[in-house]
């Protein structure tokens, strides 16, 4: 499977012909969609779904059935099971956005196990209770610090680790990021810029 990064939390992954986005927010750029057979929504935030762009695109997206998303069609998933999307076999896992502060936001947020080897968490450090070979390590948020990403990457233990959701960091910061999770998990850590596939 070839896994390209693009801007924040979205991601696009081919395999056979077929292509999935993952959370293409307003930051992301619109080449992550070309050619895409069918997408991916984490959660409802803007940063991880760009709704004029998907209710243009005309193909299938997937996302929390308790999300709310005016202006979008789009079908509805919950973590119980298993799907085929766009041919690829996704599992959902999880079910809630990590709370910032007070109970807030408090949205419906699933992460996806893709063919049973490459794990997006959404705006989550949910660990799924079957082992990943690839994880999209959230890199910052208002909802979490650096130690918990850690915490997270050595609960998963995965083969390879790369870093999403890290828009809001400027390059001193992703700088220090990427640094302490180099360090500190022995789980195949390097960062990708956007575009940049392997």
């Amino acid at each position: 499977m070839r896994i390209t990064k693009y801007t924040h939390a979205c991601v696009r992954l081919e395999r056979e012909g077929r292509v999935l986005v993952v959370d293409p927010g307003v930051w992301s750029e619109p080449a992550a969609l070309t050619g895409a057979d069918a997408v991916l929504v984490t959660h409802e935030h803007a940063d991880h779904i760009d709704v004029l762009r998907l209710a243009g695109l005309g193909v299938p997206v997937y996302a929390p059935a308790d999300a709310h998303i005016p202006g979008l069609e789009f079908n509805g998933v919950r973590a119980d099971g298993e799907l085929t999307v766009a041919g690829f076999r996704v599992r959902p896992v999880g079910g809630r956005h990590a709370v910032v502060h007070g109970g807030l936001p408090d949205c419906a947020n699933l992460g996806y196990i893709v063919d049973g080897t490459v794990y997006h968490p959404g705006d989550s450090l949910h660990v799924p209770d079957q082992p990943v070979d690839t994880l999209l390590v959230p890199a910052q948020g208002s909802w979490m610090k650096t130690a918990e990403a850690i915490d997270f990457v050595r609960a998963i233990g995965p083969r390879r680790t790369f870093p999403i959701h890290d828009a809001q960091i400027n390059s001193r910061g992703l700088d220090s990021v990427n640094g302490w999770l180099t360090e500190t998990t022995a789980h195949g850590y390097r960062c990708l810029s956007p575009g940049e596939s392997l």
